[in-house]
């Protein structure tokens, strides 16, 4: 069942809330010290908290995404492909993406290991 509620679907709500409200900090506790997270709009990946902190400190320098959670896909015990509405906007507020994307997630011991973008079936 794609949206049933979990301590991983709760957790990785608490992680999108947390990055739409621009609380690092907040966000960062949902994940391990040595988090693997994708830098979608510049390609490759950032390592651990600090990595993520300066990709995310600069990213919302230059835009203004906000990722909501659609639907939770359960792929096997420690991963969950999630349906996001993403939507993105320039400092001034137009609109230079409206899409759906798929955030593939591994979690491990209760928290984030690794995310990937990656295509909806």
């Amino acid at each position: 069942m794609p949206n049933q509620r979990s301590p991983e679907t709760d957790l990785l709500r608490a992680a999108y809330a947390a990055f739409n409200a621009r609380d690092i900090d907040a966000a960062l506790a949902t994940m391990v010290p040595n988090v693997a997270w994708p830098m979608a709009f510049k390609g490759d990946f950032v390592r651990g908290h600090q990595e993520v902190r300066t990709y995310w400190t600069e990213q919302w320098s230059e835009i203004d995404p906000h990722v909501e959670p659609v639907s939770f896909h359960p792929e096997g015990i420690g991963h969950i492909l999630v349906d996001v509405h993403q939507v993105v906007r320039d400092l001034a507020g137009a609109v230079l993406g409206d899409e759906h994307v798929g955030h593939r997630f591994t979690i491990e011991d209760g928290l984030i290991r690794a995310m990937e973008v990656c295509p909806l079936p």
